[in-house]
């Protein structure tokens, strides 16, 4: 062992037997008083190091106030972070900060102002807490404003150090008021009743009793709407804002007087109901709904001048599920409250939600529902197809109800128009029916018989007689002509755009108040007929190439007198045109045509035949039609659009398979023989089947009467569907070997830019060539629905029609579960590529229902109360919620130098089955706002949205799709 050597000086030299004890007496002896310290023996290190610190202490004891300050303010700059953290946490353990008066640790005008929220009676309360509460909750600033309220001011001028003057001003003034009970000044004053009968008086008591009852009905129903939307910190002594109306101008005074909430809401009541309680038929307030029979077909309609002008207000709801809903939105006139609403992931209460938060509690002459369906259904929600069959469960019975509610009553000329063809089927009229039997409003629909996509809605509708239709209320109809011509293409080609554009077309729906002013501009201007007149263009064209000629010094002033010049020879020209009684007629309905004409001839990509011309014609008309020409309309329809589709499957035929089997038989392949039976057998037996089919319908037609039948023809057509079913299996091997041949073999890639999308093949490609065949069906199913419609129950065409609509729709209904099979299996296959460690998602029935972004939360102390809680940010989370379970992710987003836009990137957390998944929600408060808790089994997260509405949609979705597994 090695001693200093201040202190081995000092030993002299020794023998090791001899002086080993010795050694040792004097190293322990030495090491007490030494800066030494042996760091290999923990028994002597321990020993050491508790002399030492009992020696420091006994120093520290000797020490004054300032050498102990001195001392532990050199020993702390010596510690480290943690060492600190540790006497920080001592000191918290032995004294508890939160717990101590916040009056004595705040400034003093904080304090103020956190009593300055409390009434008189509660300030008289606090004062008796302590002596820092009485002498604060006393103070001048705090009393003054709740006298001058009342008018109550000091008789004299307080002195500077004078204490709770208007606090005793206060309690003097409420104590020397004079009021009576309703008793004694009835006693003093007397009353204004006169003595009444007692029938007179059993009638009143009668009358009050139920107008109690009807009051408290609504102000239970009233305030749990309050509650359900006021944040829970608002005070509930004030009115609401959603109380105040113009037509009660009391209302907004309110909040100068100290009248409860319960006090407000009585008042507004017992005016509605007196108001309301004359028009009443009975006590009970029962209420008759129009019906709407069967043998009319256009409905019932009574017009009232006197009211169809109290509500002038329009809505549309627009579904996402609408091809290029975008283009429908923008076509929404100036002054329409438009709704655009998530098809999927949306509930039912969801969608009556928004419509109420758009109307603001206004009625609305109309509102229509721009949603995808058929003639027998509307396909308003994802798992909400609204039919004949479901119309009066509880929660669909509810909406349409409360909808109904919205809407003025057909009396003041109301309406609700479904822009789903369902005047054009017997199923459909029922829905009319039903609907306006539960609502006591009108229901409309369209009732022409038009294939094609949406063209339904451009064709006659159910109802009064229509100027120019429903459609023309609320858009713009050169722009829905445009869109429902494209429909099908724009679908397709909006899928990838939706995708990489959704934040750009979330930011154009903010900013709706532009889209307001251009449509504006667009209505009152007129820029459409404008733009579609040729002979104004041409006049200014010509106006332009004058003026360059002339080279005038003030060209605005020549250009006007040119187009004057124009205006007054064309103006002249038509006087010229004798105009007499006897051919106004047919000059106007030949005027009809031409504009009709031009309008279409100026955008040749909406070019039709002269049947469609005529139809636009006969839509401005509104001729009514009996069932043996609507049953012709029909039938015609129906060849016209199979010799079409005949015509389609030729194409395939004649620019594809010839050509190819040419080659073939010529030793110049293109392809194999194998790879065109397999791309085209299946097509071509389908051609050979509906060219018969054709040729029946021709045959058929050619001597057509009234008492002919066509079922037959489709019952013999339905039979032979499995040559259907073997083209739809094996669709996707088709499209593969497609892709294949194209990637592997030069020649018929070449082959293929050649011949797709020419004028040959209706500029469609292959691939949308072999797509007809699955589009066919719904046609088919429309058509027949309007013949069964405009046949006479005792036709002897009306059994087989119904066996050829029951096969069609059986069809259909396999095409359809195929096509929601493979569209699931791609979205979940999707899904796994997107998100980083992903779990296997393919399972059977598994499907997504809806995505919700949220930030994650984390509690900064949770001992603190419920509404002071702080919340800090630590990522952003991504919910992905299935059928079955919900799927939680990490969100990020990663930008690529020289790009506009983002990337969003995605990593698994973890997969919870709804079974076993808690919500709790999180009251807004101060410090957080649209919270809520996911509980699962092993841990939790608390989320919130960046907007309440998504809050609401979110957790009520959820919620329902919760139940519905748990009943699976």
């Amino acid at each position: 062992m090695l001693l200093p050597r201040s202190g081995r000086k000092y030993f002299p030299e020794m023998s090791v037997g001899d002086s080993s004890q010795k050694t040792l007496e004097m190293e322990s002896f030495h090491t007490r008083f030494s800066a030494w310290t042996p760091f290999s023996n923990k028994s002597l290190n321990r020993q050491l190091f508790q002399e030492r610190v009992a020696l420091i202490s006994h120093w520290f004891d000797l020490w004054t106030n300032k050498q102990r300050q001195e001392f532990l303010f050199t020993i702390f700059l010596r510690c480290t972070k943690s060492q600190l953290r540790f006497v920080q946490d001592w000191f918290s353990e032995r004294k508890q900060v939160a717990r101590v008066d916040f009056s004595t640790i705040l400034p003093r005008f904080i304090s103020l102002y956190i009593f300055s929220f409390l009434n008189p009676k509660d300030l008289c309360a606090a004062a008796q807490v302590s002596w820092p509460w009485k002498f604060l909750t006393e103070q001048d600033c705090l009393w003054m404003p709740k006298c001058i309220k009342f008018g109550w001011l000091l008789p004299y001028t307080p002195a500077d150090k004078e204490y709770g003057a208007w606090k005793n001003h206060y309690i003097a003034c409420v104590s020397s008021l004079e009021w009576l009970t309703p008793r004694e000044a009835a006693a003093t004053y007397g009353t204004l009743n006169e003595p009444k009968t007692e029938d007179e008086e059993l009638q009143e008591r009668r009358r009050e009793k139920c107008l109690r009852k009807i009051l408290w009905e609504k102000i239970a129903l009233r305030k749990k709407e309050l509650f359900r939307v006021r944040p829970p910190w608002m005070s509930g002594t004030c009115c609401p804002r959603r109380l105040k109306s113009k037509g009660q101008p009391w209302l907004s005074q309110m909040g100068t007087e100290p009248v409860g909430l319960g006090e407000v809401l009585e008042r507004q009541l017992v005016l509605e109901s007196l108001e309301a309680l004359p028009k009443r038929s009975s006590v009970s307030g029962s209420h008759c709904y129009p019906l709407l029979s069967k043998s009319d077909q256009h409905g019932v309609y009574k017009s009232n001048d006197s009211s169809s002008n109290a509500y002038q207000l329009h809505m549309i709801l627009i579904s996402t599920r609408i091809p290029a809903y975008e283009m429908v939105m923008e076509s929404v006139k100036a002054g329409v409250v438009a709704v655009v609403y998530e098809h999927s992931g949306v509930t039912l209460e969801s969608l009556l939600w928004l419509t109420e938060r758009a109307l603001q509690g206004r009625k609305a002459q109309s509102v229509g529902i721009f949603s995808d369906g058929d003639s027998r259904e509307i396909n308003l929600l994802q798992g909400y197809k609204i039919g004949i069959k479901n119309l009066l469960k509880p929660e669909v019975r509810d909406f349409w109800e409360k909808l109904g509610s919205h809407v003025a009553t057909e009396e003041e000329g109301g309406h609700v128009d479904l822009f789903v063809p369902l005047g054009a089927s017997e199923a459909g009229m029922k829905v009319l029916s039903q609907l306006s039997q539960l609502t006591g409003t009108l229901f409309t629909a369209p009732t022409g018989i038009a294939t094609g996509s949406y063209q339904h809605i451009l064709s006659d509708w159910l109802g009064p007689p229509w100027d120019r239709g429903p459609p023309s209320i609320y858009f713009s109809e050169s722009k829905l002509q445009t869109w429902s011509s494209l429909a099908d293409f724009l679908e397709d080609t909006l899928k990838s755009v939706r995708k990489n554009l959704s934040p750009g077309f979330k930011s154009l729906q903010k900013s709706i108040s532009d889209r307001l002013i251009g449509q504006f501009l667009f209505d009152s201007m007129s820029l459409a007929n404008i733009l579609n007149n040729q002979e104004i263009s041409q006049a200014l064209a010509d106006g332009l190439m004058e003026l360059s000629k002339k080279d005038s010094d003030k060209p605005l002033e020549f250009l006007s007198s040119f187009l004057l010049k124009k205006c007054n020879k064309k103006r002249k020209d038509f006087e010229d045109v004798p105009l007499t009684e006897h051919d106004s007629k047919e000059t106007l309905d030949s005027f009809i045509k031409g504009r009709n004409h031009a309008a279409w001839d100026t955008k040749p990509h909406l070019s039709r035949s002269d049947r469609n011309v005529e139809a636009l014609v006969e839509l401005e008309r509104k001729l009514q039609r009996g069932p043996a020409e609507g049953r012709t309309r029909a039938a015609r329809e129906l060849l016209e659009s199979e010799r079409k589709f005949v015509q389609q499957l030729e194409i395939l035929s004649n620019v594809y398979v010839r050509p190819l089997r040419a080659a073939l038989s010529s030793n110049r392949a293109i392809l194999s023989a194998a790879n065109i039976q397999v791309i085209f057998s299946d097509i071509l037996r389908i051609l050979s089947l509906n060219r018969q089919f054709l040729d029946n319908l021709r045959d058929r037609l050619q001597e057509w009467g009234p008492a002919h039948c066509i079922g037959e023809i489709f019952t013999k057509f339905g039979s032979q569907l499995n040559i259907y079913t073997n083209f739809f299996n094996n669709y996707p091997v088709v499209l593969k070997t497609i892709e294949k041949c194209r990637d592997t073999t030069p020649a018929f890639r070449a082959f293929l830019k050649r011949h797709d999308k020419t004028i040959v093949t209706n500029m469609l490609s292959l691939p949308e060539l072999l797509l007809c065949p699955s589009r066919r069906f719904e046609e088919y199913l429309h058509l027949l629905y309007a013949l069964r419609l405009h046949t006479p129950v005792g036709h002897g065409d009306r059994e087989d029609l119904t066996t050829a609509i029951d096969q069609m729709k059986k069809y259909k209904g396999h095409i359809d579960q195929m096509k929601e099979n493979i569209k699931m299996k791609e979205q979940l296959s999707d899904i796994e590529r997107t998100i980083w460690g992903c779990p296997t998602l393919s399972e059977v029935n598994r499907y997504l229902i809806r995505v919700q972004d949220v930030a994650q939360l984390h509690c900064c102390d949770e001992e603190v109360s419920f509404y002071l809680r702080l919340y800090e940010q630590i990522r952003d989370l991504s919910l992905f919620l299935f059928n079955d379970a919900l799927l939680v992710c990490s969100r990020g987003i990663s930008h690529t130098p020289f790009e506009r836009t983002s990337t969003t990137t995605y990593q698994f957390i973890a997969s919870v089955a709804l079974s076993r998944l808690l919500i709790e929600d999180i009251p807004d408060s101060k410090y957080v706002k649209n919270a809520f808790i996911l509980q699962g089994p092993k841990c939790e997260w608390i989320c919130a949205t960046e907007a309440e509405d998504d809050k609401l949609l979110w957790l009520s979705v959820l919620q329902s799709t919760i139940r519905s597994s748990m009943e699976k």
